[in-house]
């Protein structure tokens, strides 16, 4: 995987790893190629993340990134200091393989998480897996919906007015290839030049306004993006854990 993943395509693997460069980490349990780092003599862990990117992390620190940087760092007796960077193009080359300027520090030592097998840096096992999920509103029309599947059932006129939002290059594509739904996708971007965008966009605008009937999203965005929409009332139903959607 290139260094140009996107956030949403990162989201579309089937698990998240743990970057680690530093602190005391055996390399010769990781899977990709060490790099130079901060010996973490000053007491610091330095952190990189995505400032914008709930439920994963913010500049609040309120993601469970967040928080699983902020144990790390009390095991090892550390404070935490953040670079902040969105998770797109661009991402390890400017946080974790960029140097402090006038010194030979880099600015962080670890990304909290990383697709499986990501080979921009060195990884531990997943610590994360899950699935894709339909959101869709509280709707009459949606009331015999339980499964993904029985989407499928609804009456053909009023499956064919559905408008279906989903990210572009993610699995979920593959499952409305494979039912004949692509034709009502309204697909966005999963990069965009906008450091300000977030993937859970899809669902407290999109969705929530109105733009699209139904959203398909990674598991823990849906079901943050879910719970916190507003309206309130919106329905998530994962896909299973099996194909078609990993």
């Amino acid at each position: 995987m290139s260094e140009a993943y996107s956030r949403l395509g990162a989201f579309a693997r089937k698990a998240v790893a743990v970057a680690c460069m530093a602190l005391g980490f055996n390399a010769a349990h990781a899977d990709g190629p060490a790099l130079p780092h901060n010996d973490g003599a000053d007491g610091v862990l330095r952190v990189c993340a995505d400032p914008n990117n709930m439920p994963l992390s913010n500049d609040k620190g309120e993601g469970f990134e967040n928080k699983i940087a902020a144990q790390m760092a009390s095991d090892f007796g550390y404070k935490v200091e953040y670079t902040y960077f969105p998770q797109r193009m661009g991402f390890i080359r400017h946080t974790l393989r960029e140097k402090i300027p006038n010194t030979d520090d880099y600015k962080c030592d670890l990304v909290i998480g990383v697709p499986k097998g990501y080979d921009m840096t060195a990884t531990t096992r997943p610590w994360l897996h899950s699935t894709y999920a339909m959101v869709f509103p509280n709707r009459p029309e949606f009331a015999s919906i339980s499964t993904p599947s029985d989407l499928l059932k609804l009456p053909p006129d009023q499956l064919r007015k559905l408008r279906l939002g989903i990210f572009s290059n993610t699995p979920a594509v593959d499952w409305l290839l494979g039912n004949n739904l692509i034709e009502q996708a309204v697909p966005f971007a999963t990069q965009s030049g906008d450091p300000e965008a977030y993937p859970g966009e899809l669902i407290d605008k999109e969705l929530a306004a109105g733009h699209v009937d139904i959203a398909f999203a990674w598991g823990p965005i849906a079901g943050y993006f879910a719970k916190h929409a507003k309206p309130p009332g919106m329905l998530v139903l994962p896909f299973p854990p099996n194909p078609p959607i990993p």
